[in-house]
């Protein structure tokens, strides 16, 4: 064995890292793996490792113009903005790692949004309409509020049940406002209010929730929930309906009606056309 092996062998069983070793010797980094590569380092090192690695990707992006360089406000408990904002950004929205993003077509839900957003973060978003779609966009980029927001979305749909009435009719409105339609067709009587979503278990959460106001539904394969019948339709426009400015697409190839109804009065249309 010749003594630059050995050298990095014994390097290496002091716990110094591939890095370490090359500085210590001057010889490069191909020629000191070689050597060492088949030695492990101790768990306790590659814990430190791992370590000083996440504390230096907080403070890159703590230093990153307009991004998590700006703080936020936290909260601990629950109230109408902060489920409000968690929902809607759970349904019409997306929370990755580094920015939370709010889709729709709606003016009035992106302004709402917008302001449930500034009480716990006074930054402007970034804005983006597409042209064709009439959909907005706006975007928060921050590595440290995104987490934060994803664990509170978490937290929301295990806790949303057992919430006081008024959060869970807030949540309701959220999803419905956003994943929600009205079909009403008075040719062959359809009369329903749906809601997709592609997980599942929100659906059931949802169902759930609906019976809290005596709402009956049903969950209706592959990824909707469906309100029909008078009683359950007047209760859902007492207790949750849809919110004043949101609109049915009327320039939908497939729309019945070929305008911008709000939704809220096409369900009072729906329910009206019962007979008495």
């Amino acid at each position: 064995m010749n003594a630059f092996k050995r050298q990095c062998i014994a390097l290496r069983k002091q716990d110094r890292t591939l890095p370490e070793i090359v500085r210590m010797t001057g010889r490069p980094k191909t020629s000191v793996f070689f050597h060492i590569r088949d030695i492990a380092l101790s768990a306790r090192k590659q814990r430190r490792i791992r370590e000083a690695s996440r504390m230096r990707i907080l403070k890159a992006a703590k230093t990153r113009k307009g991004k998590s360089g700006r703080t936020f406000k936290k909260f601990y408990t629950w109230d109408q903005n902060s489920v409000f904002l968690i929902s809607h950004l759970l349904f019409d929205g997306e929370i990755r790692l580094n920015a939370c993003i709010y889709n729709n077509r709606s003016r009035a839900l992106i302004e709402r949004v917008e302001k449930a957003m500034k009480k716990i973060y006074d930054f402007e978003p970034n804005r983006y309409q597409d042209k064709k779609t009439g959909v907005s966009r706006i975007g928060y980029y921050n590595v440290m509020l995104s987490p934060y927001l994803k664990r509170k979305s978490e937290l929301l749909l295990e806790e949303i049940t057992h919430l006081p009435k008024e959060l869970r009719r807030v949540f309701l409105r959220s999803f419905f406002d956003d994943e929600g339609c009205i079909d009403f067709k008075p040719a062959d009587g359809t009369r329903r209010v749906r809601g997709y979503q592609k997980n599942k278990k929100t659906l059931e959460i949802v169902e759930e929730l609906l019976l809290c106001f005596d709402i009956r539904s049903r969950i209706q394969l592959p990824n909707e929930v469906v309100i029909v019948g008078k009683q359950n339709l007047l209760k859902f426009q007492k207790e949750i309906n849809f919110s004043p400015g949101v609109r049915i697409n009327g320039k939908r190839s497939n729309s019945v009606w070929k305008k911008h109804f709000e939704k809220r009065d096409l369900l009072k249309r729906a329910v009206d056309s019962y007979v008495l």
